[in-house]
């Protein structure tokens, strides 16, 4: 039985395929040499085979005991690492964020955690001759903005909770929602994967924003797409939902995420 990778690879190249071919098989929970054998589609010899050369070469790990089988060896660790620090967030998002503000003409935003805030570690104006206090570097509390609630949408209500406060004690003397209306509007958007910022973090200024999460399935980052409200009624913001949230499970598959 041929695997896809037999069919695709070029001459000389299929043992090569083969053996990332049982990498990904053990990746996906495949353990005994029956299950990766049978996961890659080769013989028994010719899975053992290529199972010892991964061995060697510390990409798989051979599982003591009884049962024996076989696990992802500590090579695969160290290359993941350095896969990541060769691909920092911004820069492979930044392609994406590109095509986003063009398609849009609004300004697009990328940000990631920092304690109670968010920092912004990308922006793109859009071609409306607008200009927000958004910039690169900037922090601003989590729940007062689009891209902080999207970064908050995996967490415990309880700390839903206090990052609400944070926001509350930060806007003394100005308008912020109950902790009662925040807590329905956060479920409503978890449940929808995306969050809304209806002028709470600055007057005139509304913004649609989703999470982008790592192969683990983690929110490790979010990204919006804001502009002033007369470009922005409610009803584009919700029109835009699907191409945002498209846009960031983008940067999250290239970030290893399957859903």
């Amino acid at each position: 039985m041929q695997t896809d990778h037999d069919k695709q690879a070029p001459a000389g190249a299929q043992a090569l395929f083969r053996g990332l071919a049982v990498i990904d098989a053990v990746a996906q929970g495949a353990c005994s040499l029956a299950d990766i054998g049978a996961a890659i589609g080769c013989t028994r010899s010719t899975t053992h085979r290529l199972i010892a050369a991964l061995v060697q070469a510390d990409y798989l790990r051979a599982l003591g005991g009884s049962s024996g089988g076989y696990q992802l060896g500590p090579r695969l660790i160290e290359l993941g690492y350095k896969a990541r620090a060769q691909m920092p967030l911004s820069r492979l998002a930044h392609g994406h964020l590109v095509r986003l503000a063009q398609a849009t003409q609004d300004t697009v935003h990328l940000g990631v955690r920092d304690g109670r805030d968010v920092l912004y570690i990308d922006k793109l104006p859009g071609s409306r001759g607008l200009e927000m206090r958004s910039r690169i570097g900037l922090r601003m509390p989590l729940a007062l903005t689009g891209i902080g609630k999207a970064l908050m949408l995996d967490l415990p209500e309880s700390e839903w909770q206090a990052l609400h406060e944070h926001g509350r004690q930060l806007r003394a003397g100005s308008a912020m929602m109950s902790w009662e209306a925040f807590r329905d509007r956060l479920r409503d958007y978890a449940n929808g994967g995306f969050s809304l910022d209806l002028e709470e973090n600055e007057l005139g200024i509304r913004c649609v924003a989703a999470p982008i999460r790592d192969a683990g399935g983690q929110i490790v980052a979010a990204l919006s797409v804001a502009s002033a409200v007369p470009y922005m009624p409610e009803a584009r913001l919700h029109d835009l939902r699907p191409e945002v949230i498209a846009c960031a499970q983008s940067i999250s598959a290239e970030l290893g995420w399957r859903p």
